[in-house]
Order: structure tokens, then sequence, then C-alpha cells
């Protein structure tokens, strides 16, 4: 039976490293941001000496929503010119906003495009507060926005005894991560509701199980968390880690089904009903890899590994490096996690048919009862 785990630490890899090689996410954010034009059409955003107030919440390095961003703040200007906006890019303590404020500020990046940071009357702020916590004062925020962050948990309910996420877990593992999942759901959707002014909005573009059991890397073809739990599974069988760590290797993770993200507003009674929150918007949509989709073009089996499993090593390196027994020097950690990317990608080249990280999404308007 898996046992209790410790706390993990979630963190993208920085320097950069998370938006130059997550693709396929800031595609699903250009998708987001049609939904997010569309809601703030829906608001009364008038002129006013108070800034119209905006939050990116897991925002990482924050490059790959910096293309929805700039539309956003195109938008709120063509109905309120001079008002001023203020963003705040929200992430956890570990996060690299060095790698944020060079972003914004134009010294990472694209050098062709003018940085977020200079536009006039607009106020960038970072805030490493969890999600999971309130974040602006009650009734400031004005429109909250989220990518491919809230399948995190705030805590693993234990560890997953043959497996490295809940999508392979048993069925009683899979209720504990579903329990603590359904859980975080209110705490942040009532985290939220305290920090939306009235007839404010939420855009949020979740992982998510579709309706047809499609979920992040498994639409067909290769499954990828079978291909992380059978890399890792390789390095015990292997003797290079223990089975201690092969244990500890559990993503801190679920993803939720769009009934189960519109639970608690079917339900009137519900918390989250009663602090004045509204479903205005549910549907789901997979991105397709944007590796795949190259190498289809170009058919280098080799080159598709070297670009695809960097993608994969963006968001997940921190799972794996943490569950490394603390008393190895910290080149041992490295080379360890480095032979297990490097195996996967040696697996990908030699067998590149059915890989692939297609994206699935649930994308949802939450509104504030109030306003317009």
């Amino acid at each position: 039976m898996a046992g209790k785990a410790s706390a993990q630490v979630i963190a993208m890899r920085g320097a950069g490293y998370y938006s130059s090689n997550t693709v396929g996410a800031k595609a699903v954010i250009d998708k987001a941001g049609d939904l997010v034009v569309e809601a703030l059409g829906s608001m009364a955003i008038k002129p006013a000496k108070t800034a119209f107030s905006v939050c990116d919440y897991g925002a990482a390095d924050g490059g790959t929503s910096l293309d929805m961003m700039r539309r956003l703040v195109e938008t709120v200007r063509q109905r309120a010119p001079d008002r001023a906006i203020q963003v705040t890019y929200t992430d956890l303590p570990h996060n690299d906003f060095s790698a944020l404020f060079r972003l914004t500020q134009g010294l990472l990046g694209d050098q062709a495009k003018t940085p977020l940071a200079e536009t006039p009357n607009l106020y960038i702020a970072g805030s490493g507060t969890s999600f999971y916590k309130q974040i602006v004062p009650d009734g400031t925020l004005h429109l909250g926005f989220s990518a491919t962050a809230m399948h995190w948990l705030s805590k693993r309910p234990g560890l997953i005894a043959d497996h490295v996420q809940a999508v392979g877990a048993t069925a009683a593992e899979q209720a504990l991560f579903r329990r603590q999942a359904m859980a975080d759901w209110d705490t942040i959707l009532l985290a939220r509701a305290r920090e939306l002014a009235p007839g404010g909005r939420l855009v949020l573009a979740n992982f998510c199980a579709d309706e047809q059991g499609r979920y992040l890397g498994h639409t067909g073809g290769v499954n990828m968390f079978d291909a992380f739990a059978r890399h890792w599974r390789d390095l015990w069988k292997k003797g290079r880690i223990t089975e201690a760590e092969y244990r500890g290797a559990t993503f801190q993770q679920f993803y939720k089904t769009p009934d189960e993200f519109a639970a608690p507003f079917r339900d009137k009674g519900s918390a989250v009903s009663r602090a004045g929150l509204r479903l205005d918007h549910i549907s789901t949509t997979v991105t397709a890899c944007p590796y795949a989709a190259d190498f289809a073009r170009h058919g280098d089996a080799a080159a598709f590994a070297s670009a695809y499993v960097p993608t994969l090593r963006s968001w997940s390196e921190t799972v794996f490096a943490g569950a490394l027994d603390a008393k190895r020097s910290a080149h041992e950690r490295g080379s360890i996690v480095d032979a297990f990317y490097g195996a996967y990608e040696a697996d990908v080249a030699q067998n590149p048919a059915g890989h692939a990280m297609d994206y699935v999404h649930c994308f949802m308007v939450i509104g504030k009862k109030g306003g317009r």
C-alpha cells in the first residue's frame, strides 16, 4: 500500500528553459486568449482612477503567456485608454522570478517585440504565493487567468506504489488523489471569489481527463506517464536508485473530468455557489504536440527526440530529482536525472512512432455576480 509522502517541491525548470521548451503550452494559452477577449467584452470596463487588476496564476517564467497578455492589455486599453493596468504574476516562492522579470523587460526572449514592461501606465509585479491562498485584496481583481497549473495539488495524499502519476494508480490510490483534488478545487475557487470584484472573470485552462478518457500524453500511441514509470523503474531494477526513491517519484497531480470541474457550480448550495461564482463556459480541447507535428514533416527521429524530451523535462524534472535521497551529492543526483531523460530520449529516437505530448485541457470562464 502506498504510504504518506513528504512535501514535494514543485517548480518549472528556470533560466527561461520552461517557456523556450514548451511550445505546446503557449499554443494552449494563445487559444485561451480568445476566451479572455470574450470575457473582457462582457465586462463593464470604464475609465477609473483605480487600476484594472489582472493576475496570472502559476505563471512560471511568464514567457508562454506574454502574447496573450499583450492581447489582454490592448483590449482593455481600447475600452479605457488612460486606465492603469496592474499585472500580478504569481507562482510558488522557488519559481524563477528573475527569468520572468527578464522576459517581461525584454532581456530574454523575442527581441523583435516591444517588452511588455515598456507599455505606458502598465505595472508588473510578482507574488511568490500559492494560488491555494488569497493573493490580492478582497474585491480588487478584475481578470484572473491560469493555464496548465491547477492540476498540481496542495499536497500529496500518499505515494503511488507502482507508477508515477494518478492516471496509472490503483482504484484506491486514485480515490485518495481525487478526494484531495476536489477539496483543493474548492479552496482555489473560494480564494478567487474573495479576490474578484463584482462582475470580474476568471479564464482557466486546466489539464483534464476529457469525455473520451484522453489526458496529457495519452491521446493514442505511447502513454507518456507509462513511459516515465517504465524508465524510472528501469533505474531501480538496475540498482541505480533505491526502492524508496522509485516510489518517491509520485506526481502531486490529478486530472479532473469536466463534470468534476463543474460540480461546485452545479450544486447551488455549495460554498462556491454561495460565494457568488457561476460557470459561464466550459469546454474541452486537444492541442496537438508541436514536436510530433514537426517530426511528421521532417522525419528525423533523433531531431524529434532531442526537441521532444526537453519539453517533458521542463515541468517534470523536480519530481524525479526530488525523489532522490538528499544524502546523494548534487553531482550524483544530476547524473541520475540526466540518465533518466537520456534513456527516454534514446527510446524516442529509436522508436519514435506514437510518442507525442498532446495537451488535453478544460477551458472555463467563471464570473462573479455583480457588475454589468
